[in-house]
């Protein structure tokens, strides 16, 4: 009377689910990490953030160089 065959939908389907459940899971878990370890590597040297202020213009050449002979010396 009634056909009990129901196929990959049934018996498999859920695995295909889970897969893709899974793999969204692992690309979103990827995409957080990547931009968690970006900020996280915020420990810069004091001649990185001494770059960083020359490049931004806050300080002069002449403060620049005074500076970075004292943080190597």
């Amino acid at each position: 009377m009634y056909n009990m065959h129901y196929g990959w939908g049934m018996g498999w389907g859920w695995i295909i689910g889970l897969i893709i459940l899974v793999a969204v899971i692992w690309f979103a878990a990827k995409a957080f990490n990547t931009n968690r370890t970006t900020d996280l590597s915020g420990q810069k040297s004091a001649l990185d953030i001494l770059k960083e202020r020359y490049a931004r213009g806050e300080i002069s050449k002449e403060e620049y160089e005074e500076k970075r002979r004292d943080i190597l010396s």
